[in-house]
């Protein structure tokens, strides 16, 4: 067979079952054999950057691979955001690019860019392939970093004249990589240590990164926060891990958590941190951070530990093999000590529960309010279907008020912070799990910048709902500009939603792109509104949401300064001292 057929050929042997892309010049020859794959189902996107979002939104539902295609020059580019959107929030793509023939990379070909290059900073692993025998090698390779260890994105680029060289398809019968073994049992001392202090700390806490859904350590995490009795935190990559009906689970920390998990955190003397980083988001001033916390930190990745903070008890291993272990540990402590007596530090916790709840005000503008509207499609679509954000107040929202009891239920762009992830990932998401709901959470500005698939969605029979939280500006932008900026909104009006033009009019628009467009402005119809989207499962459907544009996420700490100085709502910060 040729280059391109060993390509077909490959990523059925590795197990992949979809791939999304767009077909040019360079990637021809693989697209010809691609038409005469009976395993393989390409979805022909409008953009690149869909086609990496919805591969990562793929990999979230099927628990695969996510594959996405692309050309050379601007079609590899393209994918860029996607692969460094996936890097950040370690999720398991493989990329392959069309690269100009062998003979002529360097010399600034038509549509030629260094690929492999570029994306070096942002992928966990990239390939140059300029000889047919090495493809199906190369590919194995990829499937097998993307998918092990800390997963992440891995691109592979293959030059048009090793697609059209003849070769000997063979598949490889191991996988021989010599400097990659990532570590995934835990040293038996390190669990001994971490479960000595996890049975006498007086004021601990568990705090729950996305490495808790990546391994897939869900079930072993409630039995770690049951067993240790210790209130947990779930980070915005982490909402799900751990049911948020579970009566220890605090929500969310950070820069817009609850102020009971981020009061729990500073106030702790043991931080158990499981599958997370550290993340400047979560932290605050990093220096003023949980100042009287012993650290235990957990993650398959040892390159994350102690690179933010400074850790007492480290431990490299995958998380739901470093619980797993753990687990008896505690359990011959207790036996041993007895389990501790954390009755005050539950009684401070609650205080701050029931002081400092999460919730909002009403708009004073006549318009709905968007933390509403998303806490009623969270109740009424239930904890069974998958929530897909964009990025800025609406996915804050999403993260605060939708109640996450599953893992995967949850995806959008944590580390990167991608505008345009949302509709993409969606459809990615609602591919790798056709029986799900799925609903795109989406501000007015991030769904203007890849609303082009709904296209994809209309035309491939993928019918997710989109919500657009259309607050007619860049609304986190807005806030900062509020709250910062002395109210100088400089180029933050998008002019969607409110007075009487629409540029554009997102009910046109959805009926343009061939799904059902609806427009929701009173309180009165928001039910109703949500149960007619939902009533409809052979179309996607884009409900307009008009919201208002003064609505503000809090809690909040301002970026760089302390977790201290959290404010409940706006000139509104808790009196952490004063039961203690």
């Amino acid at each position: 067979m040729n280059g391109a057929q060993s390509i077909v050929r490959s990523l059925e042997a590795a197990g992949a079952e979809v791939v999304f892309g767009i077909p040019g010049g360079a990637i021809l020859p693989t697209y010809d054999p691609l038409m005469d794959s009976k395993l393989l189902r390409h979805i022909l996107v409008r953009h690149e950057q869909g086609a990496g979002h919805a591969a990562s939104g793929y990999a979230y539902t099927s628990g695969k691979v996510g594959v996405c295609m692309a050309t050379s020059g601007p079609g590899a580019t393209n994918l860029v955001t996607p692969l460094a959107d996936a890097n950040m929030d370690s999720v398991a793509v493989v990329a392959i690019t069309g690269q100009v023939g062998a003979a002529m990379i360097g010399t600034d070909a038509f549509q030629e860019a260094d690929i492999v290059g570029i994306t070096l900073p942002v992928t966990k692993h990239n390939f140059l392939v300029t000889n047919a025998d090495d493809i199906p090698r190369v590919i194995a390779e990829a499937f097998h970093i993307a998918a092990t260890g800390r997963p992440g994105p891995v691109l592979v680029d293959i030059a048009k004249s090793a697609m059209q060289a003849r070769t000997t398809f063979s598949w490889p019968p191991a996988i021989e990589l010599p400097g990659y073994h990532p570590v995934t049992k835990p040293h038996a001392k390190q669990i001994r240590e971490a479960a000595r202090l996890l049975a006498t700390a007086r004021r601990p806490v568990l705090y729950v990164g996305g490495g808790a859904i990546r391994s897939g350590a869900s079930a072993e995490l409630r039995a770690l926060a049951d067993a240790s009795g210790a209130p947990v935190v779930t980070t915005l990559m982490a909402r799900g891990a751990l049911p948020d009906s579970h009566p220890q689970n605090l929500g969310m920390p950070g820069m817009h958590g609850t102020v009971p998990a981020v009061a729990a955190l500073q106030k702790a003397d043991l931080i158990v941190a499981l599958g997370t980083r550290f993340d400047d988001r979560v932290t605050g001033k990093l220096s003023s951070f949980a100042p009287h916390a012993t650290i235990v930190h957990a993650d398959i990745d040892p390159a994350e530990i102690g690179k933010n903070r400074r850790v007492d008890v480290p431990i490299v291993g995958d998380l739901k093999e470093v619980i797993a272990d753990l687990l008896p540990e505690l359990a011959r402590e207790h036996a041993q000590h007895g389990k501790p007596d954390l009755e005050r530090w539950w009684r401070q916790i609650d205080d701050w529960r029931e002081t400092f709840p999460l919730g909002y005000t009403e708009t004073d503008d006549g318009h709905l309010a968007p933390q509403y509207v998303i806490q009623r499609i969270g109740e009424i679509a239930g904890p069974e279907a998958v929530y897909v954000s964009g990025v800025g107040q609406h996915q804050m929202w999403a993260a605060q008020f939708i109640r996450y009891e599953r893992p995967n239920a949850w995806l959008n762009s944590g580390g990167l912070g991608t505008m345009g992830y949302s509709v993409p990932a969606a459809m990615g998401a609602k591919v790798g799990d056709p029986s799900r709901t799925v609903w795109s959470i989406d501000g007015d500005g991030c769904f203007q910048m890849t609303n082009q698939e709904l296209a994809t969605c209309a035309i491939n029979d993928i019918p997710i709902k989109v919500a657009v939280i259309n607050n007619s500006s860049l609304g986190m932008v807005r806030q900062w500009q509020t709250l910062f900026y002395e109210s100088r909104y400089s180029n933050t009006d998008l002019h969607t939603g409110h007075g009487t033009v629409r540029i554009p009019d997102f009910v046109k628009l959805a009926d343009a792109y061939g799904c059902v467009g609806l427009r929701c402005e009173t309180k009165a119809d928001v039910d109703a509104t949500i149960k007619r989207a939902m009533e409809i499962n052979d179309q996607p459907v884009v409900i307009d949401f008009t919201v208002s544009r003064d609505a503000m996420v809090w809690p909040m700490v301002a970026a760089g300064v302390s977790n201290d100085e959290i404010q409940y709502a706006r000139g509104i910060s808790p009196a952490w001292d004063r039961e203690e």
